[in-house]
């Protein structure tokens, strides 16, 4: 077979095939024998266990005959008179059990556990010795066992029965230690019997492991030194090929990673641009709104005042010429223009206060001259009306120093805007606004209990239109991106939403350009 493994005339295929099918013969050979060798021994073991039972109780046969004496023993002794109830009782238990196991370990049987074993020849034989003694006992044990009352035991039937089983004690201890000889060394001879099955299985399997190793695995080895040979030979010519490879790889990984460390800065550097531009935009809007502020405050406003004056001095004229009395046929109709000039007036003074609602809505005066915390009380008082309830919540102190310019801003639109967006689209009862400050981070929290929405709903309109479905959101979002804040969206429909932004932020005094 070795030569056959050998021979340089095989193909690749056929050698391989060969010793496979070679190595698979001889390993289901030995899985064979150690499957047969498990089996018989797990059988035999099995059939152990129930002699063994057997032999258990065949053993406890002599200690229940001794048991049995010496309770008729305490019968018949008048020390024992006091006991007499006791020692009949013990009898009369003790004995039953004695003949059911006497009777089933003479057929081979324990029913208590499910065992049948035919007993062989010499036991039945040894059985049939003793069956003088056992009846002997029977008669014995019954008549004592009618023991009513103390004294009947000095009766002759009594004491003969006593005699009886005095008589066959000994004999009938001696047939069972015979019998429980008998079944340990039929027992042993089985055992014996099984140690030379093994002994003989194991030799085999030791053969077939010596067969392995002279017809598989030492040609495997030749063949395995041959490839080892061949092996280290490409090796040796593979190893200049893996130098120039590695130089090349260790060019390539260089440049990928120039490219990387070049793709990275001018994605850096895009982000930063497109922060910059956010930055001046949200800038230039905030400037424009201040403005825009300035010039409705003290430009239309002071007109819409002037007009408002002009109304309220003509109105004062008209009273006065309302006053004296109409000369001719000339009709009185001032009271119809008095009416007309009240409803200018009221109409004047609501133009004049929404200009100052829009003014400081623009840019509020109170965020640049007091701060973010009187501000967003100043928003949350605004907003309030019969229809919706807007209420303000901070732990931070009335006296907290001023922040930064950005930070303020971009907490009051952030507020300003999901107030306003609750009110407008989602009818609330009920709008909070909570500003916290907690772990070096600051929280402003907008939370109400309109109808809510879906927030994929929202992202898929984005991404089916190509633009953004709500502005303000975005703008949220833009001015939180600003300063390396989070911005999260909570909402549910019909149960309310809930917007939070987290900014990263040392609590300290920053100053503030008021212009």
């Amino acid at each position: 077979m070795s030569d056959l493994l050998s021979d340089n005339t095989e193909t690749n295929q056929a050698i391989p095939f060969r010793f496979t099918r070679l190595y698979v013969t001889l390993l289901i050979v030995l899985a064979a024998l150690l499957t047969i060798g498990q089996i018989l021994t797990q059988w035999r073991l099995s059939a152990v266990q129930d002699e063994l039972w057997i032999i258990r109780y065949a053993a406890l046969q002599r200690h229940q005959s001794q048991q049995i004496v010496k309770q008729a023993l305490q019968l018949a002794d008048p020390s024992e008179r006091t006991n007499f109830t006791y020692n009949v009782a013990e009898l009369r238990q003790v004995f039953p059990k004695f003949e059911k196991y006497h009777l089933q370990v003479r057929q081979g049987r324990v029913p208590d556990h499910d065992i049948a074993i035919p007993n062989s020849d010499s036991i039945q034989q040894l059985y049939n010795g003793i069956r003088p003694q056992f009846e002997a006992f029977q008669r014995s044990v019954r008549q004592l066992m009618t023991l009513q009352q103390p004294d009947e035991i000095n009766q002759p039937v009594m004491q003969a029965s006593l005699r009886l089983l005095l008589a066959n004690e000994k004999p009938f201890l001696e047939k069972m230690d015979g019998i429980v000889r008998e079944y340990t060394g039929e027992l042993r001879t089985k055992l014996t019997r099984l140690q030379v099955i093994e002994f003989y299985l194991y030799g085999i399997s030791i053969a077939v492991l010596i067969g392995i190793g002279v017809w598989i695995f030492r040609p495997a080895a030749r063949k395995l030194r041959q490839t080892i040979a061949q092996l280290i030979e490409a090796e040796s010519q593979t190893t200049a090929a893996n130098r120039e490879l590695l130089n090349v790889n260790k060019s390539l990984k260089e440049t990928r990673q120039k490219l990387f460390e070049a793709t990275k800065e001018q994605y850096e550097r895009q982000i930063d641009e497109q922060k910059l531009r956010t930055s001046y935009l949200i800038a230039g809007q905030e400037d424009e709104r201040k403005r825009l502020s300035r010039e409705l405050h003290d430009g239309l406003g002071q007109m819409l005042t002037a007009i408002k004056l002009q109304i309220e001095g003509l109105e004062a004229g008209m009273k006065r010429s309302m006053a004296v009395p109409a000369t001719g046929n000339e009709p009185v109709a001032l009271p119809v223009y008095a009416r007309n000039i009240s409803n200018l007036k009221k109409l004047v003074t609501q133009t004049i206060q929404e200009t100052r609602t829009i003014s400081n809505n623009l840019m509020p005066t109170v965020l640049s001259d007091f701060g973010i915390v009187p501000a967003l009380k100043m928003l949350a008082e605004n907003d309030r009306s019969d229809q919706v309830d807007v209420t303000f919540e901070t732990n931070l102190a009335a006296a907290t120093p001023r922040w930064d310019k950005n930070v303020e801003i971009m907490l009051y639109r952030v507020a300003q805007e999901a107030v306003s967006n609750a009110v407008r689209h989602a009818y609330p009862s009920h709008v909070h606004i909570e500003l916290i400050e907690r772990e070096k981070f600051i929280h402003l929290l907008v939370t109400d209990d309109g109808r809510g929405f879906r927030l994929d709903e929202h992202r898929l309109t984005a991404s089916t239109n190509g633009r953004i479905p709500s502005q303000g959101l975005h703008n949220m979002h833009e001015r939180a991106k600003l300063l390396n804040g989070k911005l999260k969206i909570t909402s549910v429909p019909g149960k309310g939403t809930k917007i939070q932004i987290s900014i990263p932020y040392q609590m300290q005094s920053a100053h503030y350009d008021a212009n």
